[in-house]
C-alpha cells in the first residue's frame, strides 16, 4: 500500500507516520467541519426561498447538533470496531448525500430529514471523538497538541468557510455554495482512503513518542456487544462526580459556541445593519484566532494544572459574552470581541480531554469523552433552538447572549470542583 512505502520513506528521514494520519484527520474534520458551519448561511435564504420562520429552521439545525453530539460515543465504539477508514466513509457520503439531495428539498420536513437526520448523523460520525481517538491511538508525547490541532480543524473549519459560502450564496445562490462543500469532501474521502491506517501497529511502528510496539486489539466481541459498549461505560462514569463536571462544563460549552454564536451570528448581526459578507468576515477572524488559542490551549494542557485552565477558559468566555451584549455591535468592537472570543473558541477541548483521560484510562477514554461530547452538543441544541425561539417571540438575540455569558462564568466555577488526587491525577471533590 502506499501508505506502507510513506511510512517507510519518512522514517528513513526520522519523520513519524504519526503525523501523516493527523494531516489526513485533519483535512477530514475540516471538511466535514465545513459542512456543519454552512448551515449559518443557510437561515435568510431558506426563509426568503420558502417562507420558514428562524424558529422552524432552527429546530431542524437542533437536530442535527443534537445527534452530532448524541452519536459520539457511538462514534468510539464504531471506530474501535470497524476502523478509522470504514466509519468515516460511510460519514463522509452520508454528508454529501445529505446536501445534494437538500438541493431539491420543498417542504419542511425534507430540511429536517436532510439536515437535521442525515447530515446530523454523518457529522456525528466524525465529531471531535475522531481526533481524540487518533491522538490517543498514535501519541503518547504531543497528545495535547495534537487534540489541540484537531479540535482548530472542527472549530476553525466551521469558520473559516462561513466567508467563502456566504459569498458564493449570495452571488450565485446557496445550491452553488453548498456545491462547494461536496468538492472538498470529496478530496477528504480520497485523502482518507490512501493514506490513513488505523493503529500505529498496522505498519510495525511504536506511537510517536514511546519505544514500545502496541498491537492492535483483537476484535473479541460481536456487533451487539459493540453497541451496547457505550452504554456500559456510561454506567461506570456516572458514578463519578468528575464526569458530570465535566458533562455540565462542556454542555456551556456547546452553549457558548455552536450552537449560539455559530448558527445565529449572521442573523444576529443582520439585526444591527451588517450584511451577511461582513458578518462571515467576523467569523472568520474569530476563526483565525481559535487556530491560535486552541493550538496554546494544547501547549499549555501537556504542562499546567488543567482545571485552572478551564477555569480561566470558561470564564473568560463569560465575559466577551457579556461584553458583545453591550457592545453595540459596530465594527471596532465586534473587531475586539472577535480576538477575545475567537482566542477561547474551543481552547477548553484539549483541556477537557486530558481530564478525561487521566480520571478513565487511554482504554475507554474516547468513549467517556463522546458521552461529555454529546453534553456538548446538546448545549449547542438548546442554544439553536432557544435562541431561534427567543429571536421570533421577542424580535432580538440578546437575551440568548446573556445567557449564555452568564451559563460560562457558572462553568467556570463549578470546573474548580475538581481537586488533585494521589499521584497528581484529578479527581472530582465529593459532595
Amino acid at each position: 500500500m502506499i501508505s506502507t512505502r510513506l511510512a517507510a520513506f519518512l522514517a528513513a528521514r526520522g519523520i513519524h507516520y504519526g503525523w501523516v494520519v493527523v494531516a489526513i484527520t485533519f483535512l477530514t474534520m475540516l471538511a466535514t467541519a465545513g459542512a456543519m458551519g454552512s448551515a449559518g448561511v443557510l437561515i435568510g435564504p431558506l426563509g426568503k426561498e420558502f417562507g420558514w420562520t428562524t424558529e422552524e429552521i432552527s429546530t431542524a439545525m437542533a437536530i442535527r447538533l443534537a445527534l452530532f453530539g448524541l452519536l459520539g460515543p457511538f462514534a468510539a465504539a464504531f471506530l474501535n470496531y470497524f476502523g478509522i477508514r470504514s466509519v468515516v466513509a460511510v460519514a463522509v457520503s452520508l454528508i454529501s448525500g445529505g446536501i445534494f439531495l437538500s438541493f431539491f428539498m420543498a417542504e419542511l420536513w425534507h430540511l429536517i430529514a436532510l439536515w437535521g437526520i442525515v447530515v446530523g448523523i454523518g457529522t456525528g460520525m466524525t465529531a471531535l471523538v475522531l481526533g481524540a481517538t487518533v491522538a490517543t491511538r498514535w501519541f503518547v508525547a504531543r497528545r495535547g497538541l495534537v487534540v489541540g490541532l484537531m479540535t482548530v480543524s472542527n472549530a476553525t473549519g466551521q469558520l473559516i468557510f462561513l466567508p467563502l459560502l456566504a459569498s458564493l450564496t449570495e452571488n450565485f445562490g446557496w445550491r452553488f455554495a453548498l456545491s462547494v462543500t461536496v468538492g472538498v469532501l470529496a478530496i477528504a474521502f480520497a485523502g482518507m482512503l490512501l493514506f490513513m491506517r488505523n493503529y500505529p501497529a498496522d505498519l510495525g511502528l511504536a506511537p510517536y513518542g514511546s519505544r514500545e510496539l502496541q498491537p492492535a486489539p483483537q476484535r473479541t466481541n460481536g456487533f451487539a456487544a459493540m453497541l451496547v459498549a457505550p452504554l456500559l461505560v456510561l454506567k461506570d462514569a456516572v458514578g463519578k462526580p468528575v464526569f458530570w463536571i465535566l458533562f455540565f462544563t462542556f454542555f456551556v460549552c456547546g452553549l457558548s459556541t455552536n450552537g449560539l454564536i455559530q448558527t445565529h451570528w449572521i442573523s444576529l448581526c443582520g439585526d444591527f445593519g451588517i450584511v451577511p459578507v461582513a458578518a462571515a468576515g467576523m467569523l472568520a477572524m474569530i476563526g483565525i484566532f481559535d487556530f491560535i488559542g486552541t493550538l496554546g490551549a494544547g501547549w499549555l494542557s501537556d504542562r499546567y494544572d488543567n482545571r485552572w485552565l478551564l477555569f480561566w477558559f470558561y470564564g473568560l468566555r463569560g465575559l466577551s459574552l457579556i461584553f458583545l451584549s453591550v457592545s453595540g455591535f459596530d465594527y471596532v468592537t465586534l473587531s475586539v470581541f472577535a480576538v477575545f472570543y475567537g482566542l477561547d473558541w474551543v481552547a477548553t477541548v484539549p483541556p477537557t480531554v486530558r481530564l478525561t483521560v487521566d480520571n478513565f484510562g487511554r482504554d475507554r477514554a474516547n468513549i467517556v469523552f463522546g458521552w461529555v461530547f454529546a453534553a456538548h452538543q446538546l448545549g449547542a441544541a438548546t442554544a439553536t433552538f432557544g435562541a431561534g425561539f427567543i429571536r421570533t417571540d421577542f424580535e432580538t438575540f440578546l437575551p440568548a447572549v446573556y445567557i449564555a455569558g452568564f451559563m460560562c462564568l457558572l462553568a467556570a466555577g463549578s470546573v474548580l470542583l475538581v481537586r488533585r488526587g494521589a499521584g497528581g491525577a484529578p479527581v472530582a471533590q465529593p459532595a
